[in-house]
């Protein structure tokens, strides 16, 4: 570990936030609990190895948080795992897995069934992110599917006898696709499927240019560029309504090149790809999550910057549209190379608590405001460390979590 952080086991408040009283942390087990999507690494001969794709699955029953994880042999990375429920069928478990390709759907009992497998053709074949939502107007849900290394991005379109049928918006040779978003930035009722492509991976500083693109099924609409981002890309975007007037927005975590910052802009529906407005900057190379909600139950929304060495920070929109947002730091001391993190209310408080995946340290930790300040819990730390990396953490009815 890069750091020693002495932290308590429990905490146990009672606080008055923006006159909104928050409650104690419930005696009864938690009804929700946090996915965790993971790749893991053990030492071998010639290196790092893979091993097969893991679920880390946190949950609260009452008394403390415990831990337990399931594993799926036929890949070796879980990019994203997240709630789904078919039109007309039951909920479970949506996992994106890497290297084989695999959309997933996995029941409470353990079993799955695959919903979309596919061989990319180039180095690497994954499946990168998803997002659900209706994406053809005809009632049924569907699911954005964004993957490597062919810039292919798809949809699964609901067929409404219980399968799912894979229709490729767009595809190009060499390229990464690291994100996929679902919102309406026009306000027109259709629903538009938002992407990340960029070239391969560089970590090295030097310029890997990207693009933000859309596509919107629903009108037939191909690949539209929302956001042109030169020498730099992006790997996260978040699609909300943060500023609270009713209406989507773009955010845009746009990544450093050697000696520069990360920038987070504003794209609104007519912004010009070049015209992404600034909301804030990071002394950082990387941020690659973004989330937003209300952590002090004031009715206000906040939004979340994930970095990579420089901590988490909280970002709030001011009276001027034009201006900056307030910056504050949360946690210096909270870092990783994907950094995932998700604000979310499971407590059912009415009051989003940010929970963290710190990788730097091998730790998952919750921060709930308390007289305007964050306050750190941990919740587990892996036994020897994390080898690997926590891509993301989501939400999860306990009752939809696949069995040990």
């Amino acid at each position: 570990m890069r750091r020693t952080t002495t932290l308590a086991l429990t905490l146990v408040i009672t606080a008055t936030l923006s006159g909104c009283a928050r409650k104690e942390p419930p005696a009864q087990p938690l009804p929700n609990g946090l996915l965790l999507s993971l790749a893991v690494l053990e030492n071998g001969p010639s290196g790092p190895v893979p091993q097969p794709a893991r679920l880390g699955i946190l949950t609260h029953d009452g008394s403390g948080w415990s831990y337990r994880a399931i594993s799926d042999p036929d890949s070796n990375v879980f990019h994203k795992a997240m709630v789904f429920q078919p039109t007309g069928g039951a909920a479970g478990i949506l996992t994106a897995g890497g290297t084989r390709a695999l959309v997933k759907l996995w029941a409470a009992d353990g079993t799955a069934r695959t919903l979309w497998e596919k061989d990319f053709g180039g180095k690497f074949s994954r499946m990168r992110d998803l997002e659900a939502a209706d994406l053809d107007g005809d009632g049924r849900t569907d699911i954005a599917v964004a993957t490597h290394d062919q810039g292919v991005v798809a949809v699964l379109s609901d067929n409404g006898a219980g399968g799912f049928d894979a229709v490729e918006l767009d595809a190009e040779p060499n390229t990464f696709v690291h994100e996929v978003e679902v919102g309406d930035l026009d306000g027109d009722g259709v629903t538009e499927v938002y992407a990340t492509p960029s070239l391969p991976n560089k970590l090295d500083g030097t310029p890997q240019p990207g693009f933000v693109t859309r596509y919107v099924p629903g009108a037939g609409a191909g690949r539209d560029l929302v956001a042109d981002l030169g020498d730099r890309h992006a790997k996260e975007i978040l699609i909300a309504d943060v500023d609270g007037d009713g209406g989507d927005e773009l955010y845009v975590s746009v990544e450093a090149v050697a000696g520069g910052r990360v920038e987070i802009l504003r794209f609104d529906a007519g912004t010009a790809p070049t015209q992404g407005r600034l909301i804030a900057s990071l002394d950082d190379s990387l941020c690659r999550f973004l989330t937003a909600g209300d952590v002090d139950g004031d009715g206000v929304r906040e939004m979340v910057a994930a970095a990579s060495t420089s901590g988490l920070w909280l970002l709030r929109p001011g009276d001027d549209p034009q201006a900056e947002w307030a910056i504050e730091s949360i946690d210096r001391n909270s870092g990783g190379f994907e950094h995932a993190a998700i604000l979310t209310d499971l407590d059912g408080d009415s009051v989003d608590e940010l929970y963290v995946a710190n990788d730097d340290d091998g730790e998952i930790n919750r921060y709930r405001w308390v007289d305007g300040a964050p306050q750190r819990e941990l919740l587990y730390t892996h036994p020897e460390g994390l080898s690997g990396f926590t891509w993301n953490i989501m939400p999860c009815p306990t009752a939809l979590m696949p069995a040990p």
